[in-house]
Formats: structure tokens, sequence, C-alpha cells
């Protein structure tokens, strides 16, 4: 294996070793039985000094290709000095855990992951229990009562040993220093409450987790320890990241794109767009987040609701209660906070 150019002659999520800016190189690692395909994982190179952004699922087959572009590098998983995590989702945790274990090497993370990480390490319960609670909040019960079957069916959080806290909290007020290279820690909360970016301001670079990703809108709020208001929160750290200078968009799932910026201001406008339109299932009846879901189209094909995998169901309903809680939160609807599920009106 020999590194590539990053010139988008070949799909994203092909494996190989991808050149972005000197001393930067694009690492995709599968993701299998996901619709993304894949995860990019970031090695920042200097000499004999090798970090990570992000560091990939734990997977023997991640694991194994991981190893196989480090050696196109002329390193391996024993030289990883340090993994840079931009948030808590397996995908981008757990293989730093692994390899942490084996061969060291710090592990870094935002504060704010804190309450979702020490959930999720928990044998004795499932991760996804705040959603099975916000579900039935929803008004969705029957799709609750769907994911708890799958709880009981696996019985004990299996993936419990797959956590550790981190060497490292991380905070907006944090610069990394790494050999020839300075990186500002970001803290971009909304995809989950503790999500960093980071920036080399020096190279034009943004490495933006799932917070900014060129051809899918993240999930807001998909964590064990759920926010107040997600989607404030990601909207706010949306236009945060809209004020300051435009830089590469280096996303963990896509490819590698020329502006932040450009894509933020396609973000702002879609989440603006969907709050409109969810609105109007309200002024058109929809009473709960799940009506309101079944109302609304998914994806860019335009899917029901209905045609969507279980987890993906999961998922838009959440996002819909989560655009009607920050409807109600400026004024634009009324809803109920006592009963269960949570009702929604016009003032």
């Amino acid at each position: 294996m020999e590194p590539l150019e990053d010139d988008n002659s070949r799909h994203w999520s092909e494996p190989g070793v991808y050149a972005v800016a000197p001393g930067v190189y694009r690492i995709p690692l599968p993701l299998p039985n996901d619709a993304l395909r894949a995860v990019n994982v970031y090695a920042l190179v200097h000499g004999d000094s090798l970090a990570l952004v992000d560091s990939g699922w734990a997977l023997d087959e991640a694991q194994e290709q991981l190893e196989a572009a480090l050696g196109a590098l002329g390193a391996g998983l024993a030289d990883i000095d340090r993994f840079l995590v931009t948030h808590v989702h397996r995908d981008h945790y757990t293989l730093a855990v692994a390899v942490r274990r084996k061969f060291g090497g710090r592990i870094a993370l935002g504060l704010l992951e804190e309450p979702s990480l020490t959930i999720t390490a928990r044998p004795d319960t499932h991760p996804m229990l705040a959603q099975v609670r916000l579900l039935r909040r929803a008004g969705a019960a029957p799709l609750a009562d769907e994911i708890e079957a799958l709880f009981a069916e696996r019985g004990r959080n299996t993936e419990a040993a797959l956590w550790e806290e981190p060497d490292e909290w991380l905070t907006s007020d944090t610069r990394v220093v790494l050999p020839g290279r300075e990186l500002d820690v970001v803290h971009t909360p909304g995809h989950t409450t503790g999500h960093v970016v980071y920036t080399d301001r020096a190279a034009g670079l943004m490495f933006s987790g799932d917070h900014v990703l060129p051809h899918i809108t993240p999930s807001i709020g998909f964590q064990p320890a759920p926010a107040e208001l997600p989607l404030r929160d990601y909207l706010d750290s949306l236009r945060l990241v809209r004020e300051m200078p435009d830089l590469r968009m280096l996303p963990a799932h896509g490819p590698v794109s020329p502006s932040v910026h450009a894509r933020v201001d396609e973000l702002l406008d879609h989440h603006d767009a969907r709050l409109t339109a969810i609105g109007e299932t309200v002024a058109n009846g929809a009473r709960t987040a799940y009506e309101s879901a079944l109302r609304l189209t998914w994806t860019r094909r335009a899917r029901a609701l209905t045609d969507l995998d279980v987890f993906n169901r999961m998922l838009a309903v959440l996002e819909t209660g989560a655009h009607l809680d920050l409807l109600a939160h400026q004024g634009k609807l009324t809803a109920t906070t006592a009963e269960e599920p949570r009702i929604y009106t016009l003032p």
C-alpha cells in the first residue's frame, strides 16, 4: 500500500492512505452494517511523531486496515502518540481504547462527553435507555417497545468493555501542541454534548468530526445522557463555526471539501426549512413528535418514516422532537411538560 493523493478520483470510503495536506493523511476505516460505509481517521505525521484524529470502531477489520495504512507511512500502532477524538460515539472512540490497551498512546476527548461515557461503560444497563424514554415522550410507544425488545434479545450491555476514560479531557481553552503543528479545540455541541472540532489555522484545516459533514445532516443529540435542547446547541455551534475563518473541511464521513462555510450555510438552511415544515405539521393537526414524523419525508430519497429501519425510525422521531422542542422554546408552539406523550399545539 502506498499513499495516494486525495483527489476524489476514488470513492471516499475506499480503503487506503490519502495525502490531504503536508503531514496529514486520511485513512478510511470500515463500518460494517452501517449506511455511512466508513469513518475517516486522520494521521498527523511529523518525523517520528504520530497522532490520529479519531480512531475508528474497535473491530478486527478496522484495526488491521489501520495497521496496514500506518505501515505505508513507515509507522505502526505502537507509534501512535495521541488520539484526538472528536466525540464519544463508538466509530470514533473505541478503537483508540483497544489500541491503547495493547500498545499505549494517550486519548483526548471533550470534557462534556463524560456523562455519556460513564453510562455507556456500565455493563448493567443499555446506553440507549434514554432514547426509549424519549420515544415514549414523543408518542412512539410501539417503536420504543420494538427497541426494548432488541435490548432484551441482547441481554446485558455487551459493549461496555469497549469503553474507558480518556487520558485527557479537553475544553475550548485547550491548544493541542504537536511537533510541527498546533491545533485549537473548539467545543461544538449538538451531535453530542461534548463534541469538539480541531482547527489548524496555519494549514487552513478543520477536522470537523460529525459536526459538519459534506453529504448528510448529522443526527442531533443521539447520546446516553440527553441534552435539554440539542438542536439549539447544534445551530449555535454551526453559527460559531461560521463566524470563524473559512477552512478546508476534513470530515469524519465523506470526502474532504474546500469550504466549511459553504456546508454550514447549507445545514443552516436545511434546519430552517425543517423547522418550518415541522411547525406546519402541528398547524395541520399533528400533536406529537411521532405524528409529525409520520407526515414528513426522510433522506434525500424522500422516504416515508415507515420505510426506514428501526434504528433510523428512532433517529427520525427523536430529531422531529428536537425540532418541536426548539419551536416551543422559541414561543412558536406550546408544549405540555407533565404528561406523556408531550403534546404540541399552536400558541
